[in-house]
């Protein structure tokens, strides 16, 4: 009997399948698909090795290594590098999972022998721990479980823990403050308050930063049986908790390691608060202490009250949850789906895991930020991992062949769209397809684990993947550690509420509990936000269709190529038959000999506008530049706006220090009355441009940190402000991408003294304001020849008239075939607005594409 019911169920299981569009794939696809990750990461990695090894990174356009201090300065960014052979560490682990178990012993080798961990470098404390003694602990349980097995590693002796117990230990003098909170940075050689150590100034770190320390740490004192590193990342956990807004139960996004105030009050789920979250409830899987599934709990309980609007994950102000502080997302939120498939909220976490794929089917990738009408706010993608994250989880959690056909996505759009000659580049914005010279260590590390994973079958893998879990980074963690070592005994929680329980507050999830009997569950949520962004979408014209009929030569081509021009493609009514049931027949029986009719059914809508971006100018008016020199700038959201000052406002400029402008300003009496100079990165722009202003500053011109961004290929984007106030904040605010930036700065160190002027473009001398041309968008279907119209059909919106044959003109040459486009009977509010000079215009020509959506 329960044969016959398993039986039952497979068949029911596949007609489901069949029903639904989404055929199960076959092991011969799956295993075609894997092996294709498998040659791009030996792409990317033999490429790094190549290329790149020792550096901490490869640099795929320029074929080199990244050598902190020997590229130019990026910022904030560059705090990952600290000449530890980054990307190495970071991949080991992904070897072992990719049973490429050679070249993992080879490279334990290399790292034991090559990597230094005493280096005179400041790096930051978050990025360190999660990639670097993350990747040395992966790496050891690796090498542990390859040793036990009695083939590999046999004269492995623990090397890479040791590497590990010393990078803790350069750690821990973060973590000296009066709140247990660490330190945003530290010197790998001289810690925090050495003179020598040229950090240890700073007074806040994000959330996510203090808070991502205890799985790390927790490992660590467990493999090694020194328990200071737990004790100090659970003590930062208490303080986080300690501070959380009592009413709301959410976290702010930076906090003052002194004092515990919070400085950012915005709270959500994405960059600054995203893996605080994630090591609260993987701390309980990992350790087994109760502490931190409750404080979890709490916190999962006003995100779902206050932060999710599902599909949406928004950011509100953690004193008054109700209001949102934004109106976009960032793309590292993506890992939540993943997170709440970890506490078995399937619903929420397909809402939101949809409603990110189709934002990477309208640009291809996640941009690093965009609108919650799911524009582009940030064009960057920096291969990021976290929807491939997600995709692997909720596939691991419904078995919907669904997910691995999103997997197959990212993995052919990788290929596709970043993969170079010597690896794969980061997309400087996904808007133009530009590269930026980066491979981040994380996309070896997590990218191609997860992918290769979400393909794999369980007995395919070197180890039993389910008794390990996940850093934020992908290194593996065997579950094993909660017996290794009782938690610390203070490590407990006097809960004042107590959180409203469900069904999944303290248990693992079942896909059968959570849908018994029924596959599509996961597709009838996702259903309702399958055209969300609008893409894919079929549309159904409730609006009036207005014909258009054109006699086309016997070829055709002419006039092909003429709507060709226009963004208009034509096909044989035969060729597309089966897709249109409403159609007739192409050929009109009727018509003379050599031609046919072809009705055109358009519809004429006026394309949506992207909020406006004003350009500004910095231009360079001293000797000898005299104003020929002008650069595009972008605006800000705050400060003084330019447009309403009609001379724009004029200063000489100097630089900052620091340059980054994120600590006390040290030449404070030089800025005064002068534009200050400064580079993106380490703080908010607000944060830099209260100090500048407070030094004396009358304007601000803001150099972007990444390299060989421009404003030719990177669309301009308005500077927002840190979620707070900005009124307070009263001078002009500029920004110069790096490549223009570099021209200010190359002007500064020749000449010294350079004055400028800060205005909107529209106002540079002798160029005149042009309007904005109108945008429409044009739908198009065909209908079959002699098909007759009735009613208001008969009215033609928009008339193409094609003459047939060359046209000589007087001069002699061969010209085009003629064309005209007449506007007749547009509805009154698009013939004023698209003519512009009467309904006669003929303006609306091939101008339609240019200006439709992208």
């Amino acid at each position: 009997m329960g044969i016959k019911w398993e039986m039952l169920a497979a068949f029911s299981l596949l007609f489901w399948l069949i029903g639904n569009g989404c055929r199960a794939m076959t092991a011969v696809e799956k295993t075609k698909i894997r092996d294709q990750i498998l040659e791009m990461f030996d792409h990317a990695y033999g490429s790094y090795m190549k290329y790149a090894y020792p550096a901490d990174e490869l640099m795929p356009l320029s074929c080199r290594g990244r050598v902190r201090g020997l590229e130019p300065p990026r910022g904030d960014i560059d705090d990952s590098l600290g000449k530890f052979s980054l990307t190495l560490i970071d991949t080991l682990d992904t070897l072992v999972v990719l049973n490429k178990l050679e070249e993992f012993e080879e490279a334990v080798k290399m790292a034991v022998k090559d990597v230094r961990l005493d280096n005179d470098i400041v790096v930051s404390v978050f990025e360190t721990n999660i990639r670097v003694l993350g990747g040395l602990l992966g790496a050891h349980v690796m090498a542990e479980l390859l040793r036990g097995q009695g083939e590999r590693m046999q004269w492995y002796r623990d090397e890479l823990l040791h590497m590990a117990k010393e990078l803790g230990h350069r750690l821990l003098p973060a973590f000296n403050t009066t709140s247990g909170l660490p330190y945003p940075r530290v010197n790998l050689r001289y810690g925090v308050l050495n003179p020598l150590s040229r950090t240890g100034t700073e007074s806040d770190t994000c959330t996510a930063c203090a808070g991502t320390m205890i799985l790390e740490f927790a490992a660590l004192s467990r493999l090694s049986g020194d328990t200071v590193f737990e004790e100090h990342a659970r003590k930062a956990l208490d303080v986080l908790w300690d501070k959380r807004q009592r009413g709301s139960d959410l976290v702010g996004t930076v906090i003052n390691i002194h004092n515990g105030d919070w400085v950012r009050r915005d709270s959500g789920v994405g960059a600054g608060i995203d893996s605080y979250y994630e090591y609260l409830m993987k701390a309980y899987v990992l350790l087994g202490d109760n502490v931190y599934l409750e404080r979890f709990n709490a916190h999962y309980s006003a995100i779902m009250k206050y932060i999710s609007q599902p599909p949406l994950l928004l950011n509100v102000h953690m004193h008054n949850p109700t209001v949102s502080v934004r109106g976009w997302m960032d793309s590292l939120l993506a890992f939540f789906p993943g997170l709440q498939v970890l506490r078995g909220d399937l619903k929420p976490a397909i809402e939101t895991h949809e409603m990110l794929y189709q934002v990477t089917q309208q640009h291809k990738f996640l941009p690093e930020a965009f609108t919650t009408e799911f524009k582009v706010h940030w064009g960057q993608h920096l291969l990021r991992p976290e929807f491939a994250e997600s995709t692997y989880f909720l596939y691991k959690a419904t078995g919907d062949p669904y997910y691995l056909k999103v997997g197959q996505s990212i993995v052919e759009k990788l290929n596709t769209h970043t993969r170079v000659p010597c690896g794969f580049a980061a997309m400087q914005d996904v808007r133009t397809g530009t590269h930026e010279d980066r491979m981040d260590s994380f996309f070896l590390a997590e990218m191609f684990k997860y992918l290769y994973l979400l393909f794999s079958e369980k007995s395919q893998l070197p180890f039993d993947i389910d008794d390990y879990i996940f850093t934020t980074e992908a290194h593996l963690l065997p579950m094993s550690l909660s017996s290794t070592q009782p938690p610390c005994q203070d490590n407990r929680m006097v809960q004042e509420s107590p959180t409203a329980e469900d069904l999944f507050t303290y248990s693992c999830p079942s896909t059968q509990t959570l849908f018994p009997n029924n596959p599509s569950f996961a597709r009838t949520i996702r259903d309702g936000y399958k055209y969300l962004t609008g893409v894919g979408r079929v549309h159904h014209h409730a609006t009036p269709i207005r014909g258009i009929e054109l006699p086309l030569h016997d070829s055709g081509m002419e006039s092909v190529e003429f709507f060709r021009s226009m963004g208009i493609s034509l096909a044989k009514l035969h060729d597309v038959a089966a897709g249109l049931s409403n159609a007739g027949v192409l050929a009109d029986a009727a018509g003379p000999k050599g031609t046919y009719t072809v009705k055109l059914i358009a519809e004429v809508s006026q394309a949506t506008e992207e909020e406006e971006v004003v350009p500004l100018i910095v231009q360079l008016i001293s000797p000898p530049f005299l104003g020929r020199t002008v650069l595009m700038a972008g605006p800000a959201k705050f400060g003084m706006d330019l447009t309403k000052q009609e001379h724009g406002v004029k200063g000489s400029i100097v630089k900052s220090a620091p340059y980054s402008a994120c600590g006390p300003i040290e030449n404070a009496e030089e800025l005064r009355s002068n534009i200050a100079v400064a580079l993106r990165g380490d703080c908010m722009f607000a944060s830099k441009a209260r100090r500048l202003q407070e030094a004396g500053a009358i304007g601000v011109v803001f150099i972007d940190h990444r390299e060989g961004s421009s404003s030719e290929e990177t669309p301009l984007f308005q500077m927002v402000g840190d979620g707070g106030s900005v009124a307070d904040i009263t001078i002009p605010l500029v920004f110069l991408f790096s490549r223009e930036g570099a021209v200010l700065s190359a002007a500064l160190e020749e000449h010294r003294n350079v004055d400028v002027l800060l205005l909107p473009r529209d106002r540079q001398l002798g160029r005149e304001k042009v309007s904005q041309p109108l945008g429409v968008n044009i739908k198009i279907r065909l209908s079959g020849g002699g098909e007759l119209l009735s009613g208001e059909d008969k009215d033609a919106t928009i008339q193409l008239l094609l003459e047939p044959g060359e046209e000589e003109e007087e001069d002699g040459e061969v010209r085009s075939p003629s064309s005209q486009c007449h506007l007749s009977d547009l509805p009154p509010h698009m013939d004023k607005q698209a003519s512009g000079a009467g309904p006669q215009s003929t303006a609306c020509s091939s101008h339609t594409d240019s200006q439709s959506s992208p």
